[in-house]
């Protein structure tokens, strides 16, 4: 049974478990993309939020999202770009307490909608999401290979 002890700011410390965390979800390491998502948003800039959640030896997940406004046309909202939890702490509610984590700081910044994008071939981050009460939004991606 896995124990959080808190979800906090991410920090430097952090950055060979977060990495080692999303390797374990994608099978790329990207040291440097974890680097500038620390820059951007482990600066505890208002409404940018890379969050993790410790058992107090290790980071057990994290969670990267910020308010973003009046993109194509919507009011200001919460959006999570980046989730990932330890496998062997997938069923206890790590995902869950970050996704709520964020959400809490979302309200705080005066939204009222959290949105997410997601590859619609990934069952499981869908199962997840849907199981937290998401559901499709009013928006379609939409995409055009460049050559």
């Amino acid at each position: 049974m896995i124990y959080l002890k808190k979800i906090r700011a991410a920090r430097r410390a952090d950055l060979a478990q977060v990495i080692a965390i999303d390797a374990g979800i994608t099978g790329l390491r990207k040291p440097a993309y974890w680097a500038g998502i620390l820059a951007r948003y482990g600066t505890r800039q208002r409404q940018r939020y890379f969050l993790v959640a410790e058992t107090g030896d290790a980071v057990q997940g994290y969670i990267v999202g910020e308010v973003r406004d009046w993109e194509f046309g919507s009011p200001p909202c919460g959006w999570v770009f980046g989730l990932g939890v330890r496998p062997e702490s997938r069923l206890a509610g790590v995902g869950a307490r970050l996704l709520e984590a964020i959400c809490d700081r979302f309200r705080r910044a005066g939204v009222g909608t959290v949105r997410t994008l997601l590859a619609r071939d990934n069952p499981l981050v869908l199962a997840f999401f849907r199981s937290q009460g998401m559901m499709a939004a009013p928006f379609i991606p939409l995409q055009m290979d460049l050559e």
